[in-house]
């Protein structure tokens, strides 16, 4: 499947350097490129492409100015290219799939296509899913209903990670989720903590938690993810906080916001 894409960016020189370096790839093809953010939205709506490559800092609109003026759309995956670290939160608020910084690395880009091609294929496993019901749905209708409701007793778990792969100090690691005690984020790492190992995973919390059971994982702080079946122990602590206990004895602070997780536990 090829990838079309649209690179924007007011400087010549930066569409140019990201187009060099896309030829290592010969699944992506650069359909068209744009130098503000006006045209960009019109090129967008018109080509519809799969992945644009959108600079941040633009006169007039800019990057996030873009996304809003398409989101009418079925939008397009975005890598947001910047020359400020400042910028990377907001953009992974955006749902970008990536953020990079100019000059732009090889290996960073390497890894932000893998994701492309991961994001793009879940999306058509997802549509390919929901066009075959509905097929299912006219010449079938019974065995339709039989295939809703069996997702809803709990076949839709079957659509999250069984086991992730973690690329760590230049090894790759294939962790089985079920052993994962609770993860924190740091920056845009993910801090994977099973009983007895600790493992960065470069990808960001809205991401991880996609391909995550949210029946077994739960956000219980702004940063941390609990896996819920390695909870022995619940800790009141004060200002309506607490602390959940793991199976390795690790103590996860769980913030007000999220206390709501605790009262599964509260019989």
């Amino acid at each position: 499947m090829t990838i079309r894409t649209i690179i924007v960016d007011d400087e010549k020189l930066a569409i140019q350097g990201i187009q060099v370096r896309l030829q290592a790839f010969e699944d992506v093809e650069v359909i068209d490129t744009c130098s503000n953010g006006r045209e960009a939205i019109r090129k967008i709506k018109t080509e519809k492409p799969d992945l644009v490559f959108l600079d941040i800092q633009m006169p007039g609109f800019d990057g996030f100015s873009v996304v809003k003026g398409v989101m009418e759309i079925d939008p397009p995956l975005f890598v947001f290219v910047t020359a400020y670290e400042e910028h990377a939160i907001r953009a992974f608020e955006a749902n970008a799939v990536n953020y990079l910084m100019k000059p732009v690395d090889e290996d960073r880009l390497a890894d932000t296509i893998e994701r492309v091609r991961e994001r793009i294929a879940q999306k058509k496993s997802s549509e390919d899913a929901e066009q075959l019901l509905g097929v299912l749905a006219e010449v079938a209708p019974d065995r339709a209903a039989e295939f809703t409701e069996a997702d809803a007793d709990g076949g839709a778990g079957d659509r999250f990670e069984k086991l992730i792969n973690v690329k760590d100090r230049g090894q790759i690691f294939r962790v089985e989720v079920g052993s994962i005690e609770h993860i924190e984020a740091a920056g845009d790492y993910m801090c994977i903590y099973t009983g007895d190992n600790s493992l960065i995973l470069r990808e960001t919390m809205k991401d991880l938690e996609r391909r995550l059971d949210p029946r077994k994982f739960q956000r219980v702080h702004r940063s941390t993810i609990v896996n819920l079946d390695q909870v022995r122990q619940v800790k009141p602590h004060t200002n309506g906080e607490c602390f959940l206990v793991l199976d390795s004895g690790a103590e996860v602070k769980v913030s007000r916001s999220y206390r709501d997780v605790v009262a599964r536990f509260v019989h």
